[in-house]
C-alpha cells in the first residue's frame, strides 16, 4: 500500500485529545479542524524549565532512493511511547515544491507517518503563506522606496533581498523588474524554505525576538557604502503581524496517536534545515527526551543543527542517531554506480566521525528493507564495532513501533553516558577561518578556492562589523566533499537571522520540476478523495 493509503487506514483522534495527553489546556489552542491546532506562546510561560534530553536523527548522503529519515525520527518516537517514555517528536513542515517535484511528501512513510498528512504535505496552517508574504512585503518596501524618490539613496546594485514563492519554478531564478519608467534592475526568486524569513521564524525565540532579527535584516546598502536594514523602511512591524500565527508551533499526531510537533520548514542544503526553536523549546519543556531531525545528510543538516540551532537556542544533543540504508551505501552520487559498497561504507565512516567531533553517544540505525542481505548488514555492524557506536537495525516502515522497539532500547542505552557538546568552530573567528573548519572538518574538501566576488562580500560584511556569527554552507546535497576541490562562489550576510551564507559551486536557491515531476500521478475525484500523494 502506498503512504496515504496506510495513513486512510487509521482513525485520527481529535486533537484536543492529543493536546490533553501533553498536558495542553484547551485555552491554549488554537484549532485548525479536529485533527490540527496551534499551541499558543503563553504555553512557554506556564511550564516549567527544560528537562528534557535532545536526540538528533541524521542520515547519511542522500540519493534518489530515499533514506526515510523522516520515518525513521518517527519510528523511534513511537518506540519510546510504547516503551513508556515522555517524549515528544519535532519536525519540519514540507514545502509544496519538494512535494510536487521529486521527492513527494515529507511527513514519514509507511507505519510511520504524521498525519493528516495531506493537510501537513498541502498548505496545513499557512505558515509557508505567511513566510512568503512576510518576505514579499519587504520587497514590495524596497521597490516602491526606489519608485517614491530613494530618500534612503539605495544603490539597486547592491540590493541582496529576493522574492521568493513556496513552488520549484525554475523560470524565476532570474528576472527584470522595473522600479520606474525606463529603470530596470536584475533579480531572482528563492524558494520559501531558502528564505531569510524562513530562517528567521525558525530561530526566534519569541514573537519580540522575531520583530527584532525582522529590523536587523541587511537588504543593500546606500550609495555612500552604508549598510540598509528593514527598519530603515520601517516595515518590521507589518511584516510581523503577517507572521503573528505562523510563529506558534502546531500540533498533530503520529498514526499510533501520538502528538507532534511540525513547525518551520527550512531546507538544509540552502537554509539550515532544522524545526523552529519554539516547538523545540516547548517540547524539552513538556517531556524528558525529543526526538527531531535535521535535513539532508549529516554534513549539511546536522553540522548546520549543531552549529547554529545549538548556538542560538541554548541547545545541547544528549545523541545523535545516524540512519543508514544498505540501498544509499551501495549507491556511488558522483558516478551513479549502484554496487559501491565499500565506498559506502567509507562515506558512513566519515559521518560517524564527524558526529563524535561534537559528541560521544552516537548510534548507527540501518532502515531495513527487504531486500538487505545479511553479510551487507553485518560489514556495516562490524564498522560501527570497530569505531566504538551502537548498531541497530529498524524496520519502522513496515511494523511502526515495534520495529523500532531495539532502536529506542539502544539510543536509551546511550543516554545513560554522559558526553560533552562540542562545536567546530567559534563566532569569533574570521569568516574565511569559519568556511576553511567546516569544509576541511566536516567536508573533507582537499582544497578551497575563494570567487573575486565572495572576496569581495567576505570584505564588505568585514567592514560593518556583522561577521561574529556562525555560517550556513549552501551545497548541493548530491555533491559529496571528501577529496574535492569547492570554489566559493558567493558569500550573503543573513543578518536578521543571524548568519552568514556560503555559496558553493552552482548551488541553486530555486529548484527546478524535473521532465516527470510528482505532481504527474496525483488524483482527486468528486468526493474530494485524494491519491498519489506520498
Amino acid at each position: 500500500m502506498t503512504d496515504i493509503e496506510i495513513a486512510h487506514q487509521y482513525e485520527l483522534k481529535n486533537i484536543k485529545e492529543v493536546a490533553n495527553s501533553l498536558g495542553i489546556e484547551e485555552d491554549y489552542l488554537e484549532y485548525y479542524g479536529k485533527y490540527k491546532a496551534k499551541v499558543d506562546l503563553n504555553m512557554l510561560k506556564k511550564i516549567g524549565d527544560r528537562k528534557g534530553k535532545i536526540i538528533l536523527v541524521t542520515s547519511i548522503n542522500p540519493t534518489p532512493y530515499g533514506e526515510g529519515k523522516t520515518t525513521m525520527a518517527i519510528g523511534i518516537y513511537d518506540a519510546f511511547r510504547k516503551l513508556g517514555k515522555n517524549a515528544l517528536v519535532c519536525l519540519r513542515e514540507p514545502s509544496l515544491g519538494p512535494v510536487f517535484g521529486i521527492k513527494g511528501g515529507a511527513t514519514g512513510g509507511g507505519y510511520s507517518q504524521v498525519v493528516p498528512m495531506e493537510d501537513i504535505n498541502l498548505h496545513f496552517t499557512g505558515d509557508m503563506h505567511a513566510v512568503t508574504s512576510a518576505n514579499n512585503l519587504l520587497c514590495a518596501a524596497i521597490d516602491n522606496h526606489l519608485f517614491q524618490g530613494n530618500d534612503l539613496r539605495i544603490d539597486k546594485n547592491t540590493i541582496s533581498f529576493n522574492r521568493c514563492m513556496d513552488m520549484n519554478d525554475r523560470a524565476l531564478r532570474n528576472i527584470k523588474i522595473s522600479t520606474k519608467y525606463k529603470s530596470e534592475r536584475d533579480d531572482s526568486f528563492n524558494i520559501t524554505a531558502a528564505s531569510e524569513i524562513m530562517a528567521i521564524l525558525c530561530l526566534a525565540k519569541d514573537l519580540s525576538d522575531l520583530k527584532e532579527r525582522i529590523a536587523n535584516i541587511n537588504f543593500g546598502f546606500d550609495l555612500d557604502g552604508k549598510p540598509l536594514f528593514a527598519r530603515d523602511l520601517h516595515v518590521e512591524d507589518a511584516m510581523t503581524i503577517l507572521l503573528k500565527d505562523a510563529i506558534k508551533p502546531n500540533l498533530v499526531q503520529t498514526l499510533e496517536g501520538n502528538p507532534a510537533f511540525v513547525h518551520g520548514g527550512p531546507f538544509a542544503n540552502i537554509a539550515h534545515g532544522c524545526n523552529t526553536i519554539i516547538a523545540t523549546d516547548l517540547a524539552l519543556r513538556l517531556s524528558d527526551y525529543v526526538i527531531t531531525e535535521a535535513g539532508f545528510g549529516a554534513d549539511l543538516g546536522a553540522e548546520k543543527f549543531l552549529d547554529i540551532k545549538c548556538r542560538v537556542g541554548d541547545f545541547k544533543p544528549s545523541c545523535i542517531v545516524v540512519n543508514v540504508t544498505v540501498r544509499s551505501l551501495k549507491y556511488d552520487i558522483e558516478n551513479k554506480d549502484v554496487n559501491n559498497f565499500e565506498k559506502g561504507l567509507d562515506y558512513l565512516k566519515i559521518h560517524i566521525e564527524n558526529m563524535q567531533k561534537y559528541i560521544k553517544n552516537v548510534v548507527v540505525c540501518l532502515n531495513k528493507f527487504d531486500d538487505d542481505i545479511s553479510e551487507d548488514i553485518d560489514r556495516i555492524r562490524e564498522l560501527c564495532d570497530d569505531l566504538n557506536v551502537n548498531f541497530t537495525v529498524c524496520d519502522s516502515f513496515s511494523r511502526g513501533s515495534e520495529g523500532a522497539l531495539d532502536t529506542a532500547k539502544s539510543i536509551i542505552e546511550v543516554l545513560e553516558n554522559e558526553t560533552d557538546f562540542n562545536m567546530i568552530y567559534d563566532n569569533s573567528m574570521s569568516i574565511k577561518e569559519k568556511i576553511k573548519k567546516v569544509l576541511y572538518e566536516i567536508y573533507r574538501a582537499k582544497n578551497i578556492v575563494f570567487s573575486d566576488e565572495a572576496i569581495e562580500n567576505i570584505s564588505k560584511i568585514e567592514e560593518i562589523n556583522l561577521d561574529k556569527c556562525p555560517i550556513a554552507v549552501a551545497k548541493s546535497p548530491y555533491v559529496l566533499g571528501v577529496g574535492r576541490e569547492f570554489t566559493v562562489k558567493d558569500v550573503k550576510l543573513n543578518n536578521g537571522a543571524g548568519f552568514i551564507t556560503v555559496y558553493l559551486d552552482d548551488i541553486m536557491t530555486m529548484p527546478g520540476l524535473s521532465k516527470k515531476p510528482a505532481y504527474l500521478g496525483m488524483n482527486i475525484d468528486s468526493k474530494f478523495n485524494i491519491s498519489g500523494l506520498f
